[in-house]
């Protein structure tokens, strides 16, 4: 066979074009999904902490009378404690995300926020429902005997329908919304990463 015939495929492979990644795109891109996460990270703050000052101040000026009120209140601003306590461990992440780093620890730093994420979204988040719950039924006790059956009936239904509302319905809308961020930021990374290692 002819040599001036030999196709070198090596050759032709390097010399094609490659498109490469907009790292500008995708660096903004990283800066918005910062600014976003810090965001509602701060806004779950200051209405969480808000609504446990608005309880105390409930249970200082009403003076609730019943032991289980008293309990129900406690466990529902120790409920607001924990998940902040948890939830703001996510602040260091985001903050040590920034322009100096290379792509494998952009990566690196998204992948352990997703994880950090997937426990807040599962265990903390049913924690957190689970101590609401109970926190809020034991604290309508005191008002709720006080109702016809019929009214206390209703009081408690609408609280549990609003409660498995947020459960069944907005709560799962919001993990989606969080996981299609980070997942695609992810993928972006793992895109360039793949590139740039061939």
């Amino acid at each position: 066979m002819d040599n001036d015939n030999t196709i070198n495929f090596k050759d032709l492979w390097k010399k094609q074009t490659i498109n490469q990644p907009d790292m500008q795109d995708l660096l903004m891109r990283v800066s918005k999904f910062k600014k976003a996460a810090l965001r509602s990270l701060w806004i779950s703050n200051i209405l969480l902490g808000l609504t446990s000052a608005f309880i105390i101040f409930i249970w200082i000026y009403y003076q609730p009378q019943f032991i289980s009120t008293k309990i129900g209140i406690v466990l529902v601003i120790l409920a607001m404690v924990i998940y902040l306590f948890v939830y703001n461990k996510l602040l260091s992440s985001y903050k040590n995300i920034d322009a100096t780093q290379t792509n494998q620890e952009y990566l690196q730093k998204l992948i352990a926020i997703k994880k950090k994420q997937q426990f807040l979204q599962t265990k903390m988040m049913s924690f957190y429902f689970v101590m609401l719950t109970v926190g809020i039924c034991l604290y309508m006790y005191e008002y709720a005997s006080r109702m016809s059956v019929l009214g206390a009936g209703l009081t408690y239904g609408i609280t549990l329908l609003w409660m498995l509302f947020n459960w069944f319905f907005i709560r799962p809308k919001q993990i989606k919304k969080q996981q299609d961020k980070i997942n695609s930021l992810i993928e972006k990374f793992e895109e360039v990463n793949d590139q740039l290692g061939e």
